[in-house]
């Protein structure tokens, strides 16, 4: 019985993977069409418009892109060349340094956005046949199982 459901389980996180590099291969090639971005552009310019003072200190900015510190340099680095982001030391630590988005950085993730909604929309429609559906949905619904679990057996007694 256990090898059974791990077998089942193996074979929907394969399924996962494999839809997932495939969706991800065409959205990004469709963002670039539309907008020259990167995905990691695309992600850093939404997280920095969601920011408050549309700023974020690297190290912040590095963990919610799970980025290293140094593909994250690269990543801004690159975007500062074209006039996306900014980079400046934060005012309470002369150490550190934000990224800020820029006036342009801004109109790019406006004009990126509707392009990449309708492509995501496009490609979760077309892309993904009814057995990788299902496959997907018995994940994400494990998924979500295991999370309420893990937040519920981690809350204290006065949290509840």
């Amino acid at each position: 019985m256990t090898e059974s459901l791990d077998a089942e389980r193996l074979a929907c996180w394969r399924a996962y993977i494999e839809a997932s590099q495939r969706l991800f291969t065409q959205l990004e090639d469709d963002l670039r069409d539309d907008s020259r971005l990167s995905f990691a552009d695309y992600h850093v310019l939404v997280l920095l418009s969601e920011a408050p003072g549309q700023r974020l200190r690297m190290g912040e900015l590095a963990g919610r892109l799970v980025f290293s510190p140094s593909r994250l340099t690269y990543q801004i680095s690159s975007m500062q060349k074209r006039g996306l982001v900014a980079r400046e030391s934060c005012p309470d630590d002369r150490r550190g340094s934000e990224a800020v988005l820029t006036a342009a950085g801004l109109l790019t993730l406006r004009e990126a956005a509707p392009h990449h909604l309708r492509s995501v929309r496009t490609h979760l429609m077309d892309d993904l046949d009814d057995a990788e559906v299902a496959c997907l949905t018995r994940v994400f619904e494990r998924l979500g199982r295991r999370l309420r679990a893990d937040r519920d057996a981690s809350s204290t007694p006065a949290d509840k």
